[in-house]
């Protein structure tokens, strides 16, 4: 039983810090993500016209309501505008409203920079604001600054209706959050040496439980627990995570009770088995005797059976992990040379072409090349950016963007592919502009992605023709089609590592990552094969702009 209570102690501590690692995780991306959405709070409103023109001219009569009712949407905590003195002129919580903030550091650290700058700072009521802020100004003066609020207290009563213990620290070592209110203000190891001396029951307590668990890592309220630490990739932040070993030590205690009533209930039959022997010395000699030998031999073979599932069990679970390790890298790595394939080409193809014009003489025109290299260099990053966004939704650079002008620069991207065969490009391109709400960059990504397709389903087809159009309803529809074989599949088509290329030529992301950007933008994409020709057509369905709405709309029109 001592060995038994030694093994399954360390067996469960190690399922015990196994989940602590795993909330750990858990929180960190819960904390990471509220932070998140509330970076993006300040741009938005900085660009807000309404308060530009507040701040411009001096009448802030509704701007108070107007941040009420964006907090109320938003889910912030709370919303201030100041105008370039530091003075409140509008906020969320009106009785601050003329009080001075031109020595806070979020008011300092914004003005100074151009971007939105996160500040930590103490705060009156013993712990610390979480504020976000930017500075707001038009095209000639810094007219004034927003500040939002985070409220992260939510996630500390979370945590605590969890956790025993949680503790978040900032790159000095400083706890900025935590579930025992004691511990905010103080480095981590200040905090946990905050602990009230104990009387004599709970000391004589505490050495009858530190003989029954492990050397705690750390002590919370004068009990071992144990540490863990979660890394979060935000400005040098930690994550600790502080568990009892109570529940360790009652699984324990109950494997312990039940190998204990074993033994009891073993020495029961042994002397039941002595007494008749004692009765029955030779007849039931024998017969004990080779119950005996079949119940050793049935153990025997139920705990080796027992065991080799057990090292079957560790073996597919390595397994498992190891697949799922391989899985994520190749897909990473697919998808990073699906998409940067493209713009290599090109930047090839610019830097020859310069190389050209040095050698005659012709520098200006040298520089343009130049010049689209570096857009192109731009866009890679872009792209490896934007790559995330089939596994994680949403957009952070949406504008007003003319169709027209996606697809020109599409086929600009594709020109050295289109120049190395013979592909007849038709275009049907509507003289007016056709507005949609959606980010430029990973627009023309999907349209780049279906003329790559196209290009490579006219191979060995004569006289390859692709026609790309625009039109306009109720939505805009973009038409990909061309005159190759078809799709064979339409099922399995934007499923993802699905392809009809032969090996080596196609990893099949692109349309599944194409689905998923089109989907961020509130549209769809949908494929199927022409009747007359049986080319395959694709069609890229968005919403259009309506200026009026100052975005895009959340769904497609009815059609």
């Amino acid at each position: 039983m001592w060995s038994s209570s030694a093994w399954l102690t360390e067996r469960y501590s190690e399922n015990t810090r196994v989940r602590a690692e795993l909330r750990g995780t858990l929180y960190s991306g819960q904390l990471q993500s509220e932070l998140q959405r509330n970076s993006v709070v300040p741009m938005m409103l900085a660009r807000d016209p309404a308060l530009i023109s507040a701040l411009s001219s001096g009448d802030f009569a509704t701007t108070s309501a107007r941040l009420i009712t964006a907090q109320k949407e938003i889910g912030a905590a709370s919303i201030r505008l100041l105008d370039a003195s530091g003075r409140t002129v509008a906020a969320t919580d009106r009785q601050i409203l003329g009080a001075n903030f031109v020595a806070a550091p979020y008011f300092v650290d914004a003005m100074r920079s151009r971007d939105t700058v996160f500040t930590v700072s103490p705060s009156d009521h013993g712990g610390f604001d979480f504020t976000y802020s930017r500075v707001i100004a038009d095209s000639s003066r810094t007219l004034g600054v927003i500040v939002v609020g985070t409220d992260l207290s939510r996630l500390e009563q979370s945590w605590a209706g969890i956790s025993d213990a949680v503790a978040v620290t900032d790159s000095t070592g400083q706890v900025i959050l935590s579930t025992e209110g004691r511990w905010r203000g103080l480095p981590l190891d200040e905090a946990l040496a905050l602990r009230p001396a104990p009387n004599a029951i709970e000391r004589a307590f505490q050495v009858t439980s530190d003989w029954t668990t492990p050397p705690g890592d750390a002590w919370v309220k004068g009990r071992a627990v144990m540490q863990t630490e979660t890394r979060i990739p935000f400005r040098g932040w930690r994550m600790y995570s502080f568990s009892t070993y109570e529940s360790t030590r009652e699984r324990v205690f109950a494997v312990l009770a039940m190998e204990a009533t074993g033994f009891a209930m073993l020495a029961a039959a042994i002397f039941y088995v002595l007494s008749r022997r004692a009765q029955r010395r030779s007849v039931a000699y024998m017969r004990e005797s080779a119950d005996l030998r079949a119940l050793n031999a049935r153990l025997t073979r139920e705990i080796a059976e027992r065991e080799r599932m057990q090292r079957e069990l560790r073996v597919a679970e390595q397994t498992v992990q190891q697949s799922s390790k391989l899985a994520a890298l190749g897909e990473m790595s697919a998808g990073v040379s699906h998409e940067l394939n493209q713009p290599l080409a090109a930047m090839k193809t610019y830097l020859a072409g310069a190389r050209l014009l040095l050698d005659r003489g012709r520098s200006e025109e040298a520089l343009s090349s130049f010049q689209r290299i570096d857009d192109l260099v731009d866009r890679m990053g872009s792209i490896t950016r934007q790559l995330k966004s089939y596994a994680r939704k949403g957009g952070e650079a949406f504008e007003p963007v003319d169709l027209r002008a996606g697809v020109s620069n599409a086929l600009t991207m594709m020109e050295p592919q289109l120049r190395a065969r013979p592909v007849r490009i038709v275009r049907n391109l509507p003289r007016r502009p056709v507005m949609v709400y959606c980010d430029r960059i990973r627009l023309e990504q999907v349209i780049i992605n279906l003329l790559r397709n196209a290009v490579d389903a006219t191979k060995g087809v004569r006289d390859a023709r692709i026609e790309i159009g625009i039109e306009t309803g109720a939505n805009a529809v973009v038409t990909v089609r061309d005159n190759g074989p078809g799709v064979s599949d339409l099922d399995n088509l934007f499923e993802p590592f699905f392809t009809t290329k032969k090996p080596g030529e196609g990893t099949g992301l692109g349309l599944a990552i194409s689905s998923g950007i089109v989907s961020d933008f509130g549209g769809r994409l949908t494929a199927h094969n022409a009747e007359d020709d049986g080319g395959a057509v694709f069609e890229l369905v968005l919403p259009l702009y309506d200026p009026a709405s100052r975005g895009a709309p959340s769904t497609l029109a009815a059609e």
